[in-house]
């Protein structure tokens, strides 16, 4: 069993992809499954991070607050003004756009230390950006869509706040309990959570891409485009401000993935439960799904081989 799940892991980026093209290619038999399980396949992926979670992972943001306030300004800086930018520059609808804007303005995504940790990029700092984005998300995400979207579409942002701490900072508040309750136990558990959260990520993207199936076969490239140029733009600016501000190569990748990395499955949630008139602003998250576990693979692949060399 543990050789099974040690290979989903690894192949987490090739069975997003079959996931993708799989709801591309089924959409009918797919599209039965219900959007309103999205929120609990996210709950479980933010559990699970909730029980990797340690002490030590916090205590970086007194230790070395420098770091961690540039990681978090870039983070929620880069990601939603290069959302803005290249919605104008496309000229997306107002559906699309906001799928775009909310994918800028969530925090790092989990995948994010994974990607780090192969890149061999200053992981302590990676883990500590995802935690601390994740708990200013429920303001700032919410915020910040309202300021970039707000005043073409009706922000809920109240509602998005709530719905985050459900989704989001409960479950990994009930993963820290746990965690403190039954270390043993979770120390056991802890093998098979990327592989969970994986299967997991798997089946959001499934079900968001098989109920826009139709609209996006017909018009999905500029979307696709849009989400490759997002995420590229993400990690190449996250890399040139750690470069600018004079920090370790180490640091320089940890950025430059948390900034590019997004938690993509949360803003197809907050899409599916806010803004279910524009059915297409889900579709931007799990494009980006998708797409940044290639090219965070890519990218560790490259960053890898470059501290190999003499």
């Amino acid at each position: 069993m543990k050789k099974v799940f040690k290979l989903i892991s690894d192949y987490m980026g090739v069975l997003v992809l079959l996931s993708a093209i799989a709801a591309l290619t089924f959409p009918e038999t797919i599209s039965r499954v219900k959007p309103t399980v999205i929120n609990p396949l996210l709950g479980v992926i933010m559990f699970g991070m909730g029980l990797t979670l340690r002490a030590e992972d916090f205590r970086i943001v007194f230790s070395r607050p420098k770091d961690v306030i540039v990681g978090c300004l870039a983070q929620f800086t880069v990601m939603p003004l290069l959302a803005w930018l290249l919605a104008r520059i496309f000229s997306l609808d107002e559906a699309l756009t906001v799928g775009v804007m909310l994918v800028g303005c969530c925090p790092g995504g989990t995948a994010s230390n994974v990607i780090t940790y192969l890149a061999k990029g200053d992981l302590a700092l990676s883990v500590g950006m995802t935690g601390v984005s994740t708990v200013l998300a429920p303001i700032a995400t919410p915020l910040l869509v309202w300021l970039l979207a707000g005043q073409t579409v009706d922000v809920n942002v109240v509602g998005m706040l709530l719905s985050i701490l459900w989704v989001v900072i409960l479950p990994i508040v009930a993963g820290l309990v746990v965690k403190r309750l039954w270390p043993r136990q979770t120390a056991k558990a802890t093998a098979f959570l990327p592989a969970l959260s994986t299967l997991a990520i798997c089946a959001i993207v499934l079900i968001v891409i098989s109920a826009n199936a139709g609209k996006l076969m017909s018009g999905g490239l500029v979307i696709v485009l849009v989400v490759m140029l997002h995420n590229v733009c993400g990690l190449g600016i996250g890399y040139g401000i750690g470069r600018l501000l004079g920090l370790s190569t180490a640091k320089r990748r940890a950025i430059s993935i948390e900034v590019g990395m997004q938690n993509s499955g949360l803003a197809s949630s907050l899409a599916t439960l806010h803004f279910a008139a524009y059915p297409m602003a889900t579709i931007p998250g799990a494009v980006f799904s998708v797409w940044h576990n290639i090219s965070g693979a890519i990218v560790a692949r490259l960053f890898a081989r470059s501290s190999s060399r003499p």
